[in-house]
């Protein structure tokens, strides 16, 4: 393991290379329709793990993301801090080898949590409120539209036409989790995490033209997204919703 590397007086750990109900997180903050990546959404990716102690004031910080009805705020955690006392019941393999793709098309050697991704093309370090701040100020905006839409049996997912190549990611997300941690660097504290990554996959290419999708509906009660992406990282149009919890 390499030594930790300090900045601004933050610890950085380094590692080497939705029918009837439905809520919808549009790109207004209106709910009730269909959600849409015609223009100010901007996708905020936190790179966090419930073992690092430096990570609670970006997830915090996500959480106040989570309220503005232009940010899709994801807190994807990652697995390669499960072995320091406390395995984050969070984390996912496929977390980890985004934000190490990441890495690759940024040209950075290593990866660090707490880490933010602003619409794919910037980082920052995620607790670092000002920086964060201005990342999505200056964001590139979506150019591509992206509609996600839900019935009783499935979800749609339409995109539009443009220029340029990109793939198309599927997301869930849980909306909101608390945990009683009990070991590791946080132990005895409790957490509270929001949009939590819970499966990632990819759906296909996309190369200019319009495209149709329809995919299964998650478990009720949690979010999904999609996401096109660019080969440099950057994401292009985005869209998500939430489904209401079971009754």
């Amino acid at each position: 393991m390499r030594p930790i590397l300090l900045f601004a007086r933050r610890r950085l750990w380094v590692l080497p290379l939705a029918f009837a109900g439905l809520a919808v997180i549009g790109f207004t903050g209106r709910t009730g329709s269909t959600a849409s990546a015609a223009s100010a959404l901007t996708v905020v990716e936190l790179f966090t793990s419930q073992g690092c102690s430096s990570c609670p004031p970006a997830d915090a910080l996500l959480g106040e993301l989570a309220k503005r009805g232009d940010i899709l705020p994801l807190a994807f955690h990652i697995d390669y801090w499960d072995r320091l006392g406390w395995k984050d019941p969070f984390s996912l393999a496929e977390a980890t080898t985004r934000q190490r793709a990441y890495a690759r098309t940024l040209g950075k050697s290593n990866v660090y949590t707490p880490q933010m991704l602003i619409n794919g093309a910037r980082d920052v370090v995620g607790s670092d409120r000002i920086a964060v701040t201005n990342a999505i100020a200056g964001a590139a905006p979506a150019i591509v539209p992206v509609a996600l839409t839900a019935n009783k049996s499935e979800l749609a997912i339409r995109v539009g036409g443009g220029m340029g190549e990109a793939k198309l990611w599927f997301v869930t997300f849980d909306p909101r989790h608390e945990t009683q941690v009990r070991a590791g660097e946080n132990a005895g504290r409790k957490l509270v995490n929001v949009n939590i990554v819970r499966s990632l996959e990819m759906l296909g290419d996309w190369n200019g033209q319009e495209l149709t999708f329809s995919h299964a509906l998650p478990p009720a009660g949690r979010g999904a997204a999609v996401l096109l992406q660019a080969p440099s990282g950057r994401i292009l149009g985005a869209a998500a919703i939430k489904l209401p919890a079971a009754s």
